[in-house]
């Protein structure tokens, strides 16, 4: 697909890192010549130094042949209006980020006057996966399938782990509800397993399951997924302030750490039931005097990765059950985290990223009308690809076990009419079935795509 990116900003270089990686043609509109500078040279991004909320500058960057553009400037009217002219000078379809709550209740209104198709908000984003996240403490990320019927679940897998030292084999004599091993992580590797792969003590697996059966395979491998009742919020940005909405409306107490008192008089002006503090998120003694030892789970939500990082290691220090989570900006320093114990680092661009990547393959593959998801795991390195096999092709009524299968690839699961196959060798894919196929390769549109 032809994409333009208005904004080269963090947000507009990981976007368009990321939709290079997958094989579309990104040109990169910015008035910033050194925030263009900074796209990465190896890459093939065409860049254009000028406005891009003006016809010439856009008609510069072949907006009438473009199939989407993307408006991600520091400025939320600015992305709007942008796509309004984008419109008029021929894109087909836009995406605005839109950041300012005041503005999420007019959004539906606004994507129809201005013919949007999606508003994307990147805090909103963020505080979603959050909240998943805090449903199952235990969890390191999660994804679901199949219109919800199934599930795809991270974890960490340590010393006293009833997979530890196990080979992916045995796992079925430990998962008795259909559930496949996926993807295994170890430092910079990332896996396909094999039934003789064997799992080692820190290493990240990604686990297909039912999803009516999510909380007691938890409970099986030792990890709680009780939602926490009571959660601290480091810092009160847009994400914390979304985050906070959702917890208050599941019934979580929320106390938010905030050192700006105006921010804190908006924020509780916004969040009649959470507790606002205003102080030092940093300060160990407020720190205990609010009781973060007994907490279910601390968000850090500050200002800049340092503090971010420091901010969750003393709380894992001090509050060894609580589920950690660390928002980090930096995408480069994400090995160096790997050796610090935190429970899950997340990044919002990244997130946003993948969130547009989805909607990207979605739309690139709507003449083939199998592709239904996607979900990137390891940063990218694997994917979980979800098919809906509409018609008879050179992969229907063939047992699985007869099909010229691409390496690093594995059909991870076949949803049949709402029961879940964890497929064997005489398995068949058949028209009507969901099929969910994990693989490190890159560019599959179509089931088809499997076969070497």
């Amino acid at each position: 697909m032809d994409i333009i990116i208005v904004g080269s900003g963090k947000v507009g270089r990981t976007i368009a890192n990321q939709l290079n990686i997958a094989e579309h043609s990104i040109t990169v509109i910015d008035e910033d010549t050194t925030a263009l500078e900074k796209i990465d040279d190896t890459q093939n991004i065409m860049t254009i130094e000028g406005n891009g909320a003006t016809l010439s500058t856009l008609k510069e960057a072949g907006a009438k042949e473009c199939d989407l553009l993307i408006a991600v400037t520091a400025t939320d009217e600015l992305n709007l209006y942008t796509c309004l002219i984008a419109k008029s000078a021929g894109v087909k379809r836009t995406i605005a980020r839109v950041r300012n709550p005041q503005y999420t209740k007019d959004l539906p209104f606004v994507k129809d006057e201005l013919k949007l198709t999606m508003a994307i908000n990147p805090e909103k984003i963020s505080a979603s996966e959050i909240t998943r996240m805090l449903k199952f403490p235990g969890v390191v990320s999660m994804a679901s399938f199949a219109r919800g019927h199934v599930d795809m679940i991270k974890i960490k897998v340590t010393d006293d782990s009833v997979l530890c030292n196990k080979k992916v084999a045995q796992s079925s004599n430990i998962f008795k509800d259909g559930v496949r091993i996926c993807v295994v992580e170890r430092k910079n590797e990332c896996f396909i397993p094999n039934g003789d792969f064997e799992i080692l003590s820190g290493d990240m697996i990604s686990f297909i399951a039912p999803s009516k059966v999510a909380a007691k395979l938890l409970k099986t491998l030792g990890i709680v997924s009780n939602r926490g009742r009571s959660v601290m919020l480091l810092g009160g940005s847009k994400t914390a302030y979304y985050l906070a909405k959702d917890l208050l409306e599941a019934g979580i107490a929320v106390k938010i750490i905030e050192s700006d008192r105006e921010r804190c008089i908006a924020l509780s002006e916004t969040l009649d039931s959470a507790i606002i503090i205003n102080g030092n998120a940093l300060d160990q003694d407020l720190l205990l005097s609010e009781n973060i030892e007994h907490v279910n789970a601390v968000v850090s939500l500050m200002g800049t990765d340092e503090e971010n990082i420091i901010a969750s290691i003393y709380a894992r220090q001090i509050n060894p059950k609580a589920k950690i989570i660390t928002e980090v900006g930096n995408l480069k320093i994400s090995d160096v985290l790997k050796g610090l114990e935190l429970d899950t680092v997340f990044n919002p661009k990244k997130l946003t990223g993948e969130h547009i990547l989805k909607y990207v393959k979605a739309i690139a593959n709507s003449e083939d009308s199998e592709f239904e998801s996607a979900h990137y795991i390891a940063q990218g390195k694997a994917e979980a690809l979800e098919f809906i096999v509409r018609e008879d092709s050179l992969v229907t009524g063939i047992a699985l076990s007869g099909l010229d299968l691409k390496d690093d690839l594995q059909i991870a699961c076949i949803n049949r009419q709402g029961k879940m196959i964890i497929p064997k060798g005489t398995d068949t894919i058949e028209i009507g079935d969901t099929v969910i196929v994990v693989t490190k390769h890159k560019g599959l549109s179509g089931l088809e795509d499997i076969l070497r």
